[in-house]
């Protein structure tokens, strides 16, 4: 069986394991936000920073990067990615159809946020999510890197995603 995961954020540029094909993709429903408190990777118990997550929005879209696991690596890619993205519980592990740029419709593994979790923060206007993400650290680095790098391999997809460009401009400003 072919196992499809759907990258929003950190898997477009560090999926972390051996992808045997990678294709732009669009999600329905779904919009990609900083709508998740990050405690492990990008902040901390006292200091959160902001992690990009997929909100449920009908009539919404997100695009990001398909990414087909070797078939004999599936279940290795599987345990990575659970180990990986439920860390917390804020996300929930799914499989929802995505179309492929070529046309295809395939079902992908998806991590969408858990509106019901204590770390969901869903709504927040830009500003704050920027003065947030300017000042947050955690184990994996600087918030505002996870940004910067998201948005700019987004961009070399030829994804664009006005709120994040935004929020780069914003948060460079910020931090001088």
């Amino acid at each position: 069986m072919r196992m499809w995961v759907f990258g929003y954020g950190s898997l477009v540029w560090n999926p972390g394991f051996d992808v045997a094909e990678r294709a732009i993709a669009r999600l329905p429903d779904y919009h990609r936000s900083f709508c998740m408190r990050s405690i492990h990777h990008r902040g901390t118990d006292a200091a959160p920073g902001l992690v990009l997550a997929l909100d449920a929005t009908p009539g919404a879209h997100c695009h990001g990067l398909a990414l087909r696991a070797y078939e004999d690596q599936a279940d290795d890619v599987l345990a990575y990615l659970r180990e990986r993205e439920l860390v917390s519980a804020a996300y929930l592990e799914t499989r929802l159809e995505v179309e492929l740029e070529d046309g295809r419709r395939v079902e992908a593994l998806t991590y969408v946020v858990d509106a019901d979790h204590p770390q969901y923060c869903g709504g927040m206007d830009l500003e704050t999510q920027a003065r947030i993400i300017a000042g947050a650290h955690g184990g994996r680095g600087p918030n505002s890197e996870y940004l910067y790098n998201t948005t700019a391999h987004l961009k070399q997809l030829g994804i664009h995603d006005t709120e994040l460009d935004w929020l780069v401009e914003r948060v460079r400003h910020m931090c001088g």
